[in-house]
C-alpha cells in the first residue's frame, strides 16, 4: 500500500514542500530511502524502526520504499523522522490516512518514542499557507515559534503517540493560538543596558541615535576600547 505525508526542508533561506511517499510491498524485509538523503535522513531508517517498536505499533518486516520528493533536491536533517514514522503506519494500515494531505509534518523521533524539536520551524511555517497546507504538526518544543504566523493550525506534541491519536481522534485538539506580542510577554530575561555604560559619551550617543532612527552602525576601534560592550547593548 502506499501513503503520502508532506514535510519541507530549508534551501537557503526559502522553505521547500517535501513529499515523504511510503510504499510497503511483498519480498525480503528491507528499508530503502530515495530522493538525494543526506546521513541524518539514511539514519532514519535504524531510528523509526526502533520508535515504532518502543512506541507499540507493528513495524512491518516486508519491502519498504521510502521516496523524498522532489528527487533533485537534497535532503537533510532529522525533521523527517516523524513524516516517514507517520508514512509507515499509513502505509501498514495503522493509523487514519485521511488527514496526512492537509499538515506538514516535521520532527525528529527518539529511542522511547519521543519528538525532539528541529530548526528551521518559522520559515517553513511563514511558507506553509503559500503550499496550500492549512495546518502544522510539530514538537512540543517547537510549536510556539510556529503558532505566532496567522491562517496556520499549529499543534504540537510531546510523542509519537501524541500525533498519531490526534490523526486517530481530530476532535479532541485544539490548535495553539498565539502572537508575537505573547511570545515576546513571556520573555522574563533582563537584557544588558545601555545605562550600564559608565563615560563613553559620544559612542553612547551614537547608539541612541542609530537606534531611534533605525540607522546602521559600524563599530571601530583597538581591543578593549569596548566595542563589544556596546554592541550588546544596544536596544
Amino acid at each position: 500500500m502506499l501513503a503520502r505525508v508532506w514535510s519541507a526542508c530549508i534551501v537557503g533561506i526559502d522553505a521547500v514542500k517535501v513529499g515523504v511517499e511510503v510504499d510497503i510491498s511483498g519480498g525480503l524485509p528491507k528499508i530503502m530511502v530515495l530522493g538525494l538523503p543526506d546521513a541524518a535522513v539514511q539514519e532514519s531508517r535504524e531510528r523509526v524502526k526502533a520508535t515504532l517498536k518502543n512506541a507499540g505499533y507493528h513495524f512491518p518486516m516486508r519491502n519498504i520504499v521510502i521516496n523524498l520528493t522532489p528527487a533533485d533536491l537534497r535532503k537533510e536533517g532529522p525533521s523527517f523522522d516523524l513524516p516517514i514514522s507517520l508514512g509507515i503506519l499509513a502505509a501498514s494500515e495503522q493509523i487514519r490516512a485521511d488527514l496526512l494531505g492537509d499538515f506538514l509534518f516535521l520532527g525528529e523521533v527518539s529511542l522511547d518514542g519521543g519528538l525532539r524539536p528541529v530548526a528551521g520551524v518559522l520559515p517553513i511555517a511563514v511558507a506553509a499557507t503559500q503550499m496550500g497546507i492549512t495546518g502544522l504538526v510539530v514538537p512540543e518544543d517547537n510549536v510556539q515559534e510556529a503558532a505566532v504566523v496567522q491562517g496556520l493550525s499549529v499543534y504540537g506534541f510531546k510523542s509519537l503517540l501524541g500525533v498519531t491519536d490526534f490523526l486517530n481522534h481530530p476532535s479532541g485538539y485544539q490548535p495553539v493560538k498565539l502572537t508575537a506580542t505573547d511570545l515576546l510577554s513571556q520573555k522574563t530575561t533582563i537584557g544588558l543596558d545601555l545605562s550600564e555604560v559608565k563615560g563613553q559619551a559620544h559612542a553612547r550617543r551614537a547608539l541612541e541615535i542609530a537606534a531611534t532612527g533605525g540607522h546602521n552602525l559600524i563599530f571601530v576601534g583597538p581591543p578593549g576600547s569596548g566595542k563589544t560592550m556596546l554592541a550588546r547593548r544596544l536596544p
